[in-house]
């Protein structure tokens, strides 16, 4: 969107004019004609120049103020329509939209602090006109309080009520976390909104093909996750590096080589029964929905990664990869928490594999030694990253659920899965180059999983298989357990073509 820019100023005068196009050749990087354009309207600025030439014209606004034009106040107090004074009102009053001030890369530009136009709280980001404006422009307009209502003289009466009394304490205001929470809800508001626009226009160009419909979506999944992951961004009191230097371990050896950091991917099944036995076991697989998008929240490393011997790279607050060597599982009716790993010896595992080792070898659970932790790669960490983008996608699938919106409900699952799986180093994905966090992000859904198989232990049910990132087969009443559902929290009956799946029986092992 083109945004009207005020050069008035300096339009006023030949000589300011010359000055304004020099010092903005100069100090903005364009030039002369360059200017001449902009002051003339053909074309308009764009960043990086545009932020410099907006300081110019300030400074030339504050050196020679336009003429205060001379009219009766009490006869004219507004300016009439179409007037210069009418035109100069800024656009957050007269309802044109705000648009964050951003870079070439497309990343918001900060300058120095000031009230937002729109909801007064501080911000470092700035608008396309100067102006201090929370980046993406989602933060709640500030209102201006209500004109009192007229006083009438009351109806002269016998008797004249006498008038209640005025509290001398003002009316509450609403406060800056509510401010915040309502700009929350309208920012998740305006994106859940560009889900399902995506989705209709997707559908309209495919004429009512479903298919055709479902394959475009998935196409611009990737580039539509992004952008609504920079959104939720936008407000952010943080920043984070997308292209961190990264550590040989983290770099995939070849395409051919396996990663050389070990995510505990599970591929358990009890010893002590078959499908090959005879027997009349019965046994429910079951399907973890959305494991992935759960999976979201989980401690990721925000920084550049740090390199520490021992134990000194492990905290509450850290996170990334550590070089261990377990302790020995011995619960052979359990799935181990390190997967489906035979090696024994030192191995590079993730931080949300790392926390789980050392949560059983915790007084709660009691069920393994701790590890010993030789090195680290880590950067101070936060569990709640990814989780405005985490409670967004989970809220559209929850409403394209109760709609029985199958096209949106795969859409949302094509951007989050795919967004996991081209954070790392992709061809499908440049904006980012993080396989710490795609590597803890599945660490996390096999933790997620095998919290699960431990909680039906503790509830009476036999744990007999425990696969990939949301396939549970146990024995019993699984209902007593586990809500039954479409949820993220909820579980349902896994079916497929295999002889296990839906409801099975199986044997006792000889």
């Amino acid at each position: 969107m083109r945004a009207s820019w005020p050069i008035t100023s300096t339009a006023t005068s030949p000589t300011r004019c010359g000055g304004a196009r020099r010092g903005g050749a100069a100090r903005g990087g364009g030039g002369r004609q360059t200017i001449a354009n902009w002051e003339r309207g053909p074309t308009d600025p764009t960043p990086p120049a545009r932020l410099p030439y907006l300081r110019i014209l300030k400074g030339l606004a504050d050196i020679y103020p336009p003429p205060v034009a001379t009219q009766d106040a009490v006869a004219s107090p507004f300016p009439a329509p179409g007037s210069a004074a009418a035109e100069s009102v800024p656009p957050t009053f007269t309802g044109a939209p705000l648009e964050t001030l951003r870079g070439p890369d497309g990343r918001a530009i900060e300058g120095d602090p000031g009230p937002c136009v729109r909801c007064g709280v501080e911000t470092t980001y700035q608008s396309t006109d100067g102006r201090p404006l929370h980046s993406g422009a989602l933060c709640q307009p500030a209102t201006s309080t209500p004109p009192a209502p007229a006083v009438t003289a009351p109806t002269p009466a016998p008797v004249a009520p006498s008038p209640a009394p005025v509290s001398p304490v003002p009316a509450p205001t609403p406060t800056r976390p509510q401010r915040r929470a309502k700009s929350a809800d309208r920012a998740q508001a305006e994106l859940a909104a560009l889900i399902s626009r995506a989705v209709q226009e997707e559908a309209e160009r495919a004429g009512g093909d479903e298919d055709a419909a479902l394959q475009a979506l998935i196409k611009r999944a990737i580039p539509d996750v992004m952008h609504l992951f920079d959104e939720t961004r936008a407000t952010a009191r943080y920043d984070y590096t997308a292209y961190p230097a990264l550590p040989d371990i983290l770099k995939k050896p070849s395409k051919k080589d396996p990663d050389q950091i070990w995510e505990a991917r599970p591929r358990f099944h009890h010893p002590g029964y078959s499908l090959k036995a005879p027997g009349s076991v019965q046994v429910t697989a079951l399907d973890v929905n959305a494991a992935y998008l759960s999976a979201l929240k989980v401690w990721l490393p925000i920084g550049k990664l740090e390199h520490t011997n021992g134990g000194d790279g492990v905290g509450p607050k850290r996170s990334g990869v550590h070089l261990i060597t377990p302790a020995l599982w011995i619960h052979d009716h359990l799935p181990n928490p390190l997967g489906d790993r035979d090696e024994p010896g030192a191995l590079w595992v993730t931080d949300a594999t790392l926390r789980l080792l050392l949560r059983l070898s915790g007084p709660k659970y009691g069920l393994t030694e701790a590890p010993e932790v030789h090195e680290s790669w880590t950067s101070g960490a936060t569990e709640n990253f990814l989780d405005a983008l985490r409670k967004l996608l989970g809220a559209a699938r929850e409403e394209a659920i109760a709609a029985g919106d199958t096209l949106t409900l795969e859409y949302i699952k094509a951007m989050y899965s795919k967004f996991i799986s081209t954070m790392g180093e992709s061809i499908h994905n440049r904006e980012m180059v993080r396989p710490d966090w795609m590597h803890n992000i599945h660490s996390q859904a096999y933790a997620n999983l095998w919290g699960k198989a431990y909680k039906a232990h503790q509830a009476g049910l036999k744990v007999i298989a425990m696969m990939g990132t949301d396939e549970l087969h146990v024995t019993g009443d699984w209902r007593q357990v586990f809500p039954e559902g479409r949820g993220v929290s909820q579980m349902k009956v896994k079916h497929g073509d295999g002889k296990a799946s839906g409801e099975y029986t199986v044997g006792v092992a000889l």
